[in-house]
């Protein structure tokens, strides 16, 4: 059903450009390793939009790190393995608490200015955590910081050279191993970018859903990719919802960082009644889905389309000083966030699952690395705990970067000739296709799912498999493709997890069972379904 590549080419036929790293994607992830890789390595980063477009640009609270004294790599992994449910690799979480300081100092050592206080770090707590142990920057700029410091050392190192506006079509491999990449031009035209090391560092696929947090580039071009080039993908039914997203009329679903809840605000429905405590021991500051799905109820118990966040307890100056991007962008809206009720609501936010990766980064594809929200290193297990994705990209980016200087010389280019699909075979608009695909999602592979739902929302989005016939030639045409991969991937993972646990809750399986489903499901496209049952935990 899933054809190997998306397009007609031939290897002999297309320029083949030579160097010794390819970094598809930018973000805190390909930032970084793109950095770290140039300290010994020729590095060409390739990104569909530019240096600045990315998940990181727009994450709030900040990144998670052992800092302070009353705090430990225990503490941080404790609190890790239990968000994630059962489902976390200890040996990935034990790297995460261990080695993400390290990684912290080299954002700092690269420009990262964290925010101070008293000539020390501040540190805020978001939900889940025992600690407070989340840096952040201009209050609740973080990723926007972390992303301005390191484009702007990417730039200046003579060792990367930037392709912006290209698209990273797929991956050329042969006997499972990766030797580079078919890229699309501004002007259409393609090319073979040949490399002894090829990183995925694309982020998620939040566009999956029509309520998303994630700008529009979040189209799970890296996990489909890595799919069609025969990549183990893990543990997609795993969607993290935001709790707190603006939902106010004329407004995007602008996230209202977990960090506000960290610093005392409450939530309330629409009868102005705090509800969390109904819900679970830890209130505001539960796991996310846990808020999530409350939140839901009460939307339903009130017949509301929001619940609202209640911030009103702080000073106008304290609220300015913490939180200034959230609190400019409600005043945009008429909504001040210091003597307002926002309106909130959940909305799509991170894939915990992605492509498999082993603790160096690497994928079950050889020379092919994941980092960032598209791996799956089995940190975050069946919901991730806040603030450690940031982490999680700098310390494994670190990681693939060793595994890349010990590894020997690429062979040249397989052949490889594609011609699968007819040439006057021309693809219709897919606007609207997207749309539709958004919200059959929604409806059927959202926060509360179901057999009979998902089993609708799978066939619907069967009937869209015709576009891998067509001679895709646009960039909103493979992202499209990409979509649709990562969406039948989710949703059949959705069906076959005959549970709830974590960001996967099945109204037909309320209950966490791990004595029969303690495993991750994993996908691979020349074997089909596996499962594994988890050793490490």
């Amino acid at each position: 059903m899933i054809p190997r590549y998306l397009v007609n080419f031939d290897v002999r036929q297309l320029p083949q450009v030579h160097t010794d790293v390819i970094v598809i994607g930018a973000g805190i992830a390909g930032l970084f390793t793109a950095l770290r890789s140039a300290e010994n390595h020729k590095v060409l980063m390739v990104t569909k939009k530019s240096l600045l477009d990315s998940n990181t640009r727009y994450a709030q609270g900040g990144i998670a790190a052992v800092i302070s004294d009353e705090d430990s790599p225990a503490y941080h992994r404790q609190d890790t393995l239990i968000a994630g449910a059962g489902l976390c690799s200890s040996a990935a979480v034990d790297v995460l608490a261990h080695e993400g300081p390290a990684g912290v100092t080299d954002l700092i050592r690269m420009g990262t200015e964290f925010d101070m206080e008293d000539g020390r770090y501040a540190l805020t707590k978001e939900g889940a955590h025992s600690q407070r142990r989340i840096l952040h920057a201009q209050g609740d700029a973080t990723g926007a910081e972390i992303v301005r410091a390191l484009s702007e050392k990417t730039k200046q190192d003579p060792n990367i050279e930037i392709w912006d506006d290209h698209f990273v079509i797929d991956l050329i491999t042969d006997n499972g191993e990766c030797y580079g990449a078919l890229v699309q031009k501004p002007d259409g035209s393609r090319v073979i970018v040949h490399a002894k090391a090829t990183i995925l560092c694309t982020g998620g696929a939040g566009q999956l859903f029509r309520y998303t947090t994630n700008p529009d580039i979040a189209t799970g071009d890296g996990i489909a990719i890595a799919y069609r080039a025969g990549a183990n993908i893990r543990d997609v039914e795993f969607i993290q919802f935001h709790p707190t997203a603006l939902c106010y009329p004329g407004a995007p679903r602008f996230l209202i960082s977990e960090a506000v809840r960290g610093e005392g605000a409450v939530l309330r429905n629409i009868n102005g009644e705090r509800f969390m405590e109904r819900y679970h021991p830890q209130l505001e500051l539960a796991p996310r889905d846990i808020v999530a799905r409350a939140i839901v109820s009460e939307m339903e118990n009130t017949k509301s389309t929001f619940v609202y966040i209640d911030f009103t307890h702080e000073s106008e100056e304290t609220v300015k000083h913490r939180f200034p991007t959230i609190y400019e962008y409600c005043l945009s809206y008429g909504l001040d966030l210091s003597s307002d009720w926002i309106p909130v609501a959940p909305a799509a936010h991170y894939m915990m699952g992605g492509v498999e990766t082993d603790l160096h980064g690497e994928t079950t594809v050889k020379r092919l690395f994941a980092c960032g929200e598209v791996s799956s290193t089995g940190v975050h297990g069946a919901n991730r705990l806040a603030s450690n994705s940031l982490s999680e990209a700098i310390v494994f980016g670190r990681r693939i970067v060793e595994r890349i200087d010990r590894l020997s010389p690429i062979a040249d280019l397989p052949h490889i000739h594609e011609e699968q699909r007819s040439k006057d075979n021309a693809i219709q608009p897919v606007v609207e296709k997207k749309l539709k695909l958004q919200k059959v999602m929604l409806r059927y592979a959202g926060l509360k799912r179901h057999a009979q739902g998902l089993e609708k929302g799978y066939d619907e989005l069967k009937r869209h498999v015709s576009i891998f016939d067509s001679c895709l030639a646009k960039r909103e045409e493979y992202e499209f493709a990409n979509l649709l991969i990562c969406a039948l991937l989710t949703t059949q993972a959705a069906l076959i997890r005959q549970e709830s646990r974590g960001g996967h809750y099945r109204e037909d399986f309320p209950d966490k069972d791990d004595a029969v489903w303690r495993k991750h499901t994993v996908f691979n496209r020349a074997n089909g379904i596996t499962e594994g049952r988890i050793d490490d935990v």
